[in-house]
């Protein structure tokens, strides 16, 4: 696993917001997979990064959330982007792409349930039907009313 998939979700958009922001001061390549930089911090702070691109877990920032763990903080991210942007762009691709695909599945099934009470609905009498119908509105009529209860 990456960077971006060892991530929060919650560090993940900050990391963007601070690459998109330029919040990486200054940085270096130390070798093919690792880099050291300085971000700078919502509160002013300056903080020292080294990102692990083949190891993630080695990565580490002096910031309090990372400092002495192993946990991917929004600073490595925002360092992470800032020396390879094409991850970020292609990340964000994939994930408009599962988002597609996710829709696209969601957008099947909803045609099939459609299918399969239109056979049933079909198979029905039209007094179970009616009584079918009438049952449903009452549940639709339960349902709002709760609704409005609880706003």
């Amino acid at each position: 696993m990456g960077l971006i998939e060892l991530a929060s979700n919650n560090s993940f958009w900050r990391g963007v917001d601070y690459y998109e922001n330029k919040k990486v001061t200054v940085w270096k390549k130390n070798d093919e997979d690792t880099y050291s930089g300085t971000v700078k911090g919502s509160d002013g702070k300056q903080y020292d990064v080294y990102v692990d691109v083949e190891h993630p877990r080695k990565s580490k920032c002096s910031c309090p959330f990372a400092e002495d763990k192993r946990v991917i903080c929004k600073h490595m991210l925002a360092l992470y982007f800032t020396v390879k942007p094409k991850a970020l762009e292609d990340y964000l691709t994939e994930m408009k792409e599962y988002e597609r695909q996710l829709e696209e599945e969601e957008e099947r099934r909803s045609i099939e349930h459609k299918q399969e009470l239109m056979k049933k609905a079909k198979s029905m009498s039209k007094s179970d039907l009616i009584e079918e119908l009438v049952l449903a509105w009452l549940r639709i009529e339960e349902i709002e009313s709760s609704r409005y209860y609880y706003e």
